[in-house]
This record gives structure tokens, sequence and C-alpha cells, in this order.
């Protein structure tokens, strides 16, 4: 299997980061690629981190109550 056909998943962690598992590439408003990550990253949800986009673990120090959150269908590379 290539990294291209590899599944990504992202789980959401009770009161913690979003984790991102498989080959993914993490990009800026600007299309920058911020970092390529080939296994798994954590994204952080509280806005507290000190390396933003990326989950520091700062979170732990605040409580956080879990909410649904309506982001849409999936954006699809490469269609306009």
């Amino acid at each position: 299997m290539t990294s291209a056909d590899e599944d990504v998943t992202i789980s959401v962690c009770p009161d913690g980061p979003l984790l991102v598992r498989g080959s993914v590439a993490v990009v800026d408003g600007a299309g920058r690629q911020i970092s390529s990550r080939p296994r798994i990253c954590a994204l952080c949800r509280c806005g507290r981190t000190a390396r933003p986009p990326f989950c520091d673990g700062t979170h732990k120090r605040r409580r956080r109550t879990d909410r649904r959150i309506d982001i849409g269908p999936p954006k699809n590379e490469g269609s306009d």
C-alpha cells in the first residue's frame, strides 16, 4: 500500500486534541505546508497551544466540554 492509498482517520479525544492518523500534510491558510506527518499528529482544539496548530498538552490544565460542530461535507481535492 502506498502512502497515497493509506486511509486517514481523525479521532476526537474527549477533552483533548484531534488525532490524525495516516499520511497527511498540514497546510496553513495560504496553502503553505507547515508539516508532513507520516503516522499521527495531534491538532489542538482548545486554542491555547504554544505550537499551533499542534497540541502541546495545554488542554490538560483547562476544563473543556466537547460539543458537536457541523463542519460540512468533505472537500474533494482537485475538483473545482
